[in-house]
């Protein structure tokens, strides 16, 4: 098994559930993993994921729309990737590093996985 990760792309963005987070905008960090069996091992380019067109869907995601909530943002993106490269399992991590929680020095980060094809499967088929 083969994981793509690409850690701290800063994509700026106007997400917020405040309306000034939503009119001036601000940096977001994304770690991505993407989970896509053995595809690269052959050492084509044409048999990998890309990860510049992983980086890119990222960024389109964001642009798409304006989310208030990181959790609907990481969703959103979680599902595209997912979906655009077949990955396996995916890993979304988003920071919003410019919050100040109760006004201290730090971020905000949530993290939303998709597990794998199979294992969605079979939770669809187990009974309640």
């Amino acid at each position: 098994m083969i994981t793509l990760a690409l850690r701290g792309l800063r994509v700026f963005g106007h997400h917020g559930v405040y309306e000034d987070e939503r009119e001036k905008g601000q940096d977001f960090l994304f770690d991505v993993e993407l989970d896509v069996g053995d595809r690269g091992s052959s050492d084509r380019l044409e048999d990998a994921v890309d990860y510049n067109a992983v980086a890119r869907a990222v960024r389109e995601v964001s642009d798409a729309h304006t989310y208030s909530l990181l959790e609907a943002l990481g969703g959103a993106v979680a599902d595209e990737l997912q979906t655009r490269f077949a990955a396996d399992r995916v890993v979304v991590r988003v920071t919003k590093p410019a919050v100040r929680p109760a006004g201290l020095e730090g971020g905000a980060s949530i993290s939303v996985s998709r597990p794998s094809r199979s294992a969605r499967s079979l939770r669809r088929r187990s009974p309640g």
